[in-house]
């Protein structure tokens, strides 16, 4: 196999540099620039700070808040990743199995996806609606006061349901093509040797979508994490109150309302170092049993 070669030695650092220097403004300046302010105590104001050194780290460990706030973010983040993949994963096999009308069907089921997140905390706002949305009127058929906005389990269920819609479409996507990636030999010789469906799906078909659903579920988790705070943000209407809120949107929250830097840029270092600890784990334990060939 022929090797892509360059005669000067400076054109590949060239061409990489420009990329370099967004990640090292965007990610690894504001990285640094976190973990010195979570060592100080600083003014609201800009006229100073105090060095207290892991202060600000005891005090968040310490802090029933903190631990709540955290309890749920684990929930929450299970929660919309465990309902967007297994929708997902079902409207794909269905899916697959359409002939007839299958461009259609399949267009109506990924146009969420340029839904941008607080565009669907909006639309989950309205469906959600104590007057006249229509999931709270559809709802109180079965007796459910749906209250968003007041009530921390109704609202933490709108967050959820919001959140995992919005993320199904690119499971849907990721899944499909997978199914249709597996030979149509190896589908014909599991209809051959067993002929329960379920059991075809789960023997064969699941498996070589193996490498697919582990990286979607590393998607989806960073998504549950990060990616929702637009959605949180316009459900909650800017006013988290007692209502749930996530790891992310708390540092938002303390940093930019509260006014506690030296806080909220302790809270951004626990959050990086917990995702860093997540990644590792995924990659060392479950990619071991993951094959990809």
């Amino acid at each position: 196999m022929k090797r892509a070669g360059f005669s000067q030695p400076g054109l590949p650092m060239m061409l990489l540099l420009p990329q370099l220097i967004i990640i090292a403004v965007f990610f690894y300046w504001p990285a640094i620039f976190a973990i010195y302010s979570s060592f100080f105590l600083q003014d609201p104001f800009g006229f100073g700070s105090t060095f207290v050194a892991f202060e600000n780290y005891t005090g968040l460990l310490s802090s029933s808040e903190y631990r709540k706030v955290a309890g749920f973010t684990i929930l929450f983040s299970l929660l919309v990743t465990f309902l967007s993949l297994s929708v997902a994963l079902l409207l794909a096999v269905k899916a697959d199995k359409v002939i007839r009308g299958a461009r259609t069907y399949r267009t109506l089921l990924m146009w969420v996806y340029a839904v941008a997140p607080p565009v669907a905390g909006f639309m989950g706002v309205m469906m959600f609606n104590q007057g006249n949305g229509p999931m709270t009127e559809f709802l109180a058929l079965f007796g459910w006061e749906f209250k968003l906005g007041v009530n921390y389990t109704d609202t933490a269920t709108a967050m959820v349901v919001v959140a995992a819609w919005n993320q199904i479409p690119v499971n849907f996507i990721f899944f499909l093509s997978g199914l249709q990636s597996i030979p149509q030999s190896v589908k014909e010789a599991a209809m051959i040797d067993n002929r329960s469906g379920v059991r075809r799906f789960w023997d064969v078909t699941f498996p070589l979508l193996a490498p697919t659903a582990f990286f979607l579920l590393i998607i989806n988790i960073t998504y549950s994490l990060f990616d929702t705070f637009g959605t949180i943000d316009t459900l909650v209407k800017g006013e988290p109150g007692n209502n749930p809120m996530t790891l992310v949107y708390k540092v938002y929250v303390d940093g930019f309302r509260g006014n506690d830097l030296g806080g909220s840029s302790a809270q951004s270092v626990i959050l990086m170092v917990l995702v860093l600890l997540l990644t590792v784990f995924q990659f060392r334990l479950i990619d071991r049993r993951i094959h990809y060939t």
